[in-house]
C-alpha cells in the first residue's frame, strides 16, 4: 500500500508539474496543500521530492511540519489560511510565507512579531476579487490602502497578492483582476489556482499554485 501510495502522488506531482512548465515559462511554483493529509501522504511527496507546503490552520502546520524541520532543512512553509492576531507569533516562528495578510491589525500584530522573533516570513495580501461577505481578503479597491499601512507604518515588506476565486463563477477574471492590481502596485508575485484551475491561473502569470487535491486525492479531514 505504502508503495503504491508513494508511486501514485510522485506521478501526480509529475504530471502536474509538466503542465504548469506547458502552460507558461517560468512555471509558477507548486505548493502542496497539505491540510487534512495523513502523515502516510506527507511521507510520499516528501519522498518525490516536493519541498514547498500550504497549510491554512497554525496548529495543524505545527504538528505537520515542526519535527520535520530538521530532517528536511530546504522545507518552505506556506500560510494560506486566514490568520487570526493571538496566533501571529506563531505563524511567524513557522511559515516562510504568509499569504494572508488582510487587515491593517494584523499588519501590526506580525510586525510585532517579526520583532520579537527576529524572522521576516514573506507577506502577500490575500483579496477578496469577488467581495464575497463570508470570505476573507481586503476589497479590490482596499489594497492600495492596506499595502500602504502595511509598508509604511508596519514596516513591512509585501511582495505580492493572493486569491481564492468565487467557486461558482469562472476564475479567469479574477486571476486577471489580481494580475492587473499587481502590476498596478508594482507587486510581482501572484498566488492563485488551484487543483480544478492551476493551468489556467499559470497562464494567466501565476507564480504560485496552492494544490491539494489534484496532489494527494481525496481528502478526508480528521
Amino acid at each position: 500500500m505504502t508503495d503504491t501510495l508513494n508511486q501514485d502522488i510522485a506521478n501526480r506531482r509529475a504530471a502536474i508539474l509538466a503542465e504548469l512548465a506547458a502552460a507558461h515559462d517560468p512555471a509558477p511554483e507548486l505548493i502542496a496543500v497539505s491540510k487534512f493529509q495523513p502523515e502516510a501522504a506527507i511521507e510520499a511527496i516528501l519522498a518525490a521530492g516536493q519541498r514547498v507546503f500550504g497549510e491554512n490552520r497554525v496548529q495543524e502546520a505545527q504538528q505537520h511540519w515542526e519535527a520535520r524541520r530538521a530532517t528536511y532543512p530546504d522545507l518552505t512553509l506556506h500560510l494560506i489560511g486566514p490568520l487570526q492576531t493571538n496566533k501571529a507569533a506563531d505563524a511567524v516562528r513557522l511559515f516562510d510565507v504568509i499569504q494572508t495578510l488582510d487587515r491593517e491589525k494584523l499588519a501590526d500584530a506580525l510586525a510585532a512579531a517579526m520583532e520579537k522573533e527576529g524572522r521576516r516570513p514573506k507577506l502577500m495580501i490575500q483579496v477578496n476579487t469577488g467581495e464575497e461577505a463570508q470570505k476573507a481578503g481586503v476589497s479590490p479597491t482596499k489594497v492600495g490602502h492596506l499595502l500602504r499601512y502595511a509598508r509604511e507604518e508596519a514596516g513591512l515588506d509585501v511582495e505580492g497578492l493572493m486569491c481564492i476565486p468565487p467557486v461558482d463563477e469562472p476564475a479567469g477574471p479574477h486571476f486577471a483582476l489580481l494580475k492587473k492590481i499587481a502590476k498596478d502596485y508594482g507587486l510581482g508575485a501572484l498566488s492563485m489556482g488551484m487543483s480544478g484551475d492551476y493551468e489556467l491561473a499559470a497562464r494567466y502569470g501565476a507564480t504560485h499554485v496552492r494544490v491539494g487535491t489534484a496532489l494527494f486525492g481525496d481528502r478526508n479531514p480528521a
